[in-house]
């Protein structure tokens, strides 16, 4: 069995981290899990880890929000000490974020394995930071984890020369376990007067979105034209951005702005909508597997295959286009199974008794 350090720092982070921590103690590896601190507040941080019990961690860096180079770089610097005095055999890092990133290179110029989990994504979108921090990581990695074919497929048509396996998305086992929870006995509904099947869930978050004050008022003014309750949990980059662009009051009277939510209350939210509309690649797989349609505000997407089942619809921030897919019919063709049958964290342990 293989000594593995595992590095997370954002939300979608802590929620893939949820199955495979478990997985990779119950098939024996033994686990030292890195919280970079990119996401450092309570309700981006600390609540996922107490509703999920995932392990507590056994190093925080500290890295706080910055640019990408500087957060990249403190990273880095951060966790190399880690590698010095935890000398594992391999360092696992998840996704897409600078954390990911900052751990892959660290790792590279290091005799230790380099393993990736949800490698193979591309959006084509080299303008978005996350498509340059998963290239790079994909590259750089001795073992590529996929959650789809097409992901592993792409991988070998690059060049990678990591071993790679298709292991399924880690998301869904996540999901399937909150599920089957019954969420947790969440009374998210009821917590904000909602009633399932009569409202729209939203999320923004993406630089590209909050940080050009057009496309942010284009998605309120799409958000806002809707029939019926929007529920906007405010992630914090997005309530700075309203407030710097002068667009907080016009948010708060339109929709139902809330405080972030913890990954039960969202599920659950998620779950009851009549759909949602996002820029975060993490809800549209959630929505996904939820049967709920899903409209994501970005004009790509690294889960093409949710596109082409018929079950995402790509609008941009363009107004009439975000009032048009959330307000016309949602009936979907049949749902196909795309990323594995929530098994994934079991195949990502299996594929580290290889690394020693």
């Amino acid at each position: 069995m293989s000594r593995v350090v595992s590095v997370v720092g954002a939300r979608p982070q802590f929620v893939k981290a949820f199955p495979v921590s478990g997985a990779l103690r119950d098939a024996g590896h033994e686990e030292v899990l890195v919280h970079t601190g990119q996401h450092y507040d309570a309700e981006l941080s600390d609540v996922f880890f107490d509703e999920l019990a995932i392990p507590e961690p056994d190093y925080n860096l500290g890295v706080g929000s910055d640019d990408h180079g500087a957060q990249t770089a403190a990273v880095m610097r951060r966790l190399d000490d880690v590698l010095d005095s935890e000398d594992p055999d391999a360092v696992l890092v998840y996704g897409d974020t600078n954390s990911t990133l900052g751990a892959a290179l660290v790792a590279a110029k290091r005799d230790v394995a380099l393993a990736h989990v949800e490698a193979g994504l591309r959006s084509g979108d080299r303008s978005m930071p996350e498509e340059v921090n998963r290239l790079f990581t994909d590259h750089a990695a001795d073992h590529n984890y996929a959650p789809a074919e097409r992901a592993a497929d792409r991988l070998r048509a690059e060049g990678a020369y990591a071993e790679t396996v298709v292991t399924g998305d880690v998301m869904y086992d996540a999901v399937l376990a909150v599920e089957e929870r019954d969420f947790g006995g969440s009374s998210a509904l009821a917590d904000h007067g909602v009633t399932a099947d009569e409202f729209v869930l939203a999320t923004v978050h993406r630089a590209a979105n909050t940080d050009d004050p057009d496309r942010l008022a284009g998605i309120l003014d799409g958000l806002a034209s809707l029939p019926g309750p929007v529920v906007l949990p405010l992630h914090p980059r997005t309530d700075a951005a309203l407030e710097a662009y002068g667009l907080a009051e016009r948010a708060r009277a339109d929709l139902d702005v809330v405080a972030p939510l913890g990954y039960l209350d969202f599920l659950r939210l998620l779950d009851g909508a009549r759909a949602v509309a996002t820029d975060s690649g993490g809800v549209q797989k959630e929505a996904f597997y939820l049967d709920t349609p899903c409209v994501t505000l970005r004009e790509e997407t690294e889960w093409t295959e949710t596109v082409e089942a018929g079950w995402n619809t790509l609008v941009g921030t363009d107004p009439a286009a975000i009032r048009a897919a959330l307000t016309g019919g949602h009936d979907r063709p049949a749902k196909p199974s795309l990323y594995g049958d929530g098994d994934a964290a079991d195949h990502i342990a299996e594929a580290l008794e290889r690394v020693a």
